[in-house]
């Protein structure tokens, strides 16, 4: 009789863990855009990751961890990934306004969900989330402005979330939620010579909100989803994204949207609905014994 209640638990479990880590990823993009004058993009992301890194470091410990050649292997592309999508993503914010930066950022999970599809409802799902990207992108009949580069940046940053997904499970599969930290320290890694080189000693700026929103806490959530939900439902459920960034950059950037780009986040959210509504339970995974 508790069967149904635990698989009703189990599902939306890892789907509240997704959905705050969201919000602080989202709540802490608006901070760190704010800081785009003392140091730059290149430097808010050195920030931001080496922060981060330093956190997880000490709450997760991850040098416990016992890697293989293939795990470490996994763990790198994780970390070079999160890096660039970081990267990426900051520097599309500086021409970009952040709800729309999300939503061409989403291009990435959105493929990982078209190519992992198997039922006829998933891509039901998935053309309300194209219909509501393609509105959320401004047009000429609207008045709108958008930066080419910024837009290049941006679907960058969805190429590198597209990795993300798929090289944190696998990472997440080998090492659970430690990946996370060990993701960040190689990331901090990879792009902290691109922030010293930009902003130098400006760099000494104190950045622990932004760490801990951005990174620290929406990563170490995200890996725990990781590992409960399947890529095609992560991906799905991420659509809902655009909806926090817009909102952020609303209350805390005062980017304001058309009533199409609200319609259209309706849209993008209804798919995430639908999708979490309709997926199918994962297969239980069998631990060994200690």
């Amino acid at each position: 009789m508790t069967d149904q209640p635990r698989s009703l638990a189990s599902t939306l479990f890892p789907v509240g863990l997704l959905l705050i880590a969201m919000a602080s990823i989202q709540s802490g993009a608006s901070l760190a855009k704010s800081m785009f004058p003392l140091v730059g993009a290149q430097g808010t992301t050195t920030l931001r990751l080496v922060f981060a890194s330093l956190i997880l470091l000490l709450v997760l410990r991850p040098w416990r961890a016992t890697l293989t050649a293939k795990s470490l292997r996994t763990v790198i592309i994780y970390g070079i990934a999160l890096g660039g999508m970081n990267f990426l993503f900051y520097m599309s914010l500086r021409t970009v306004p952040l709800g729309i930066a999300v939503a061409l950022e989403f291009t990435g999970p959105l493929t990982v969900a078209l190519l992992s599809s198997r039922k006829a409802i998933d891509f039901v799902w998935i053309a309300l989330a194209v219909t509501g990207l393609l509105l959320l992108i401004p047009t000429k009949e609207s008045g709108a402005n958008i930066d080419l580069i910024g837009i290049g940046y941006a679907l960058g940053a969805g190429v590198c979330w597209a990795l993300y997904i798929v090289s944190g499970q696998k990472a997440g599969a080998d090492n659970g939620i430690q990946t996370a930290a060990l993701g960040v320290l190689i990331a901090a890694i990879f792009i902290a010579p691109i922030g010293i080189v930009h902003a130098g000693s400006a760099l000494l700026t104190t950045a622990l909100g932004v760490a801990v929103l951005s990174t620290a806490l929406p990563y170490s959530l995200e890996m725990i989803a990781l590992t409960r939900l399947p890529a095609r439902t992560f991906s799905t459920l991420t659509s809902i994204e655009p909806a926090f960034g817009a909102l952020s950059g609303l209350l805390f950037l005062h980017e304001s949207l058309t009533l199409m780009q609200w319609l259209a986040i309706g849209s993008i959210i209804l798919a995430s609905v639908g999708a979490t509504l309709t997926m199918r339970p994962k297969s239980p995974t069998l631990v060994p014994a200690d």
